[in-house]
């Protein structure tokens, strides 16, 4: 087997409304519906369809709940900007910008929280100048 990509993840949500409003406002994805009213975030070629945790459709997760997830979005916007924009909108940065290896190798990234507490990591890949001990080849 050969897999190409991923093509969306489910999040599980208190607040759909919510949960919109922060990654359109904030992030900068868009708000997406499809199916009878189901509703989902775009952003690049992707999509995160979301699922209230108090009405699962089906198939789900078997242990799915608000607040388990762990996101890591790769931005080109620059790390300054970033902090900027989770600032004018009340973000608290719980850590960075600190560096991190992606897939794709070094990248510099800032961790905050959704409003769910899901940990959302957001990078951007890092030129060698850009890390501490990789432009002078250590």
């Amino acid at each position: 087997m050969y897999i190409e990509r991923l093509d969306h993840l489910v999040l599980t949500v208190r607040d759909i409304d919510a949960t919109v409003a922060f990654y359109v406002d904030v992030l900068g994805m868009r708000a997406l519906s499809f199916d009878d009213g189901r509703r989902a975030l775009g952003f690049g070629r992707h999509k995160i369809n979301l699922h209230a945790a108090d009405a699962l459709g089906t198939p789900h997760a078997r242990h799915a709940m608000a607040g388990t997830a762990d996101l890591c979005f790769v931005s080109t916007t620059p790390m300054k900007e970033i902090i900027s924009q989770l600032g004018r909108f009340g973000v608290a940065v719980e850590q960075g910008p600190v560096a991190r290896t992606g897939v794709l190798g070094p990248m510099m990234s800032v961790y905050f929280r959704d409003p769910d507490g899901n940990l959302i990591e957001v990078a951007n890949d890092a030129q060698p100048t850009d890390m501490p001990g990789i432009a002078d080849g250590a």
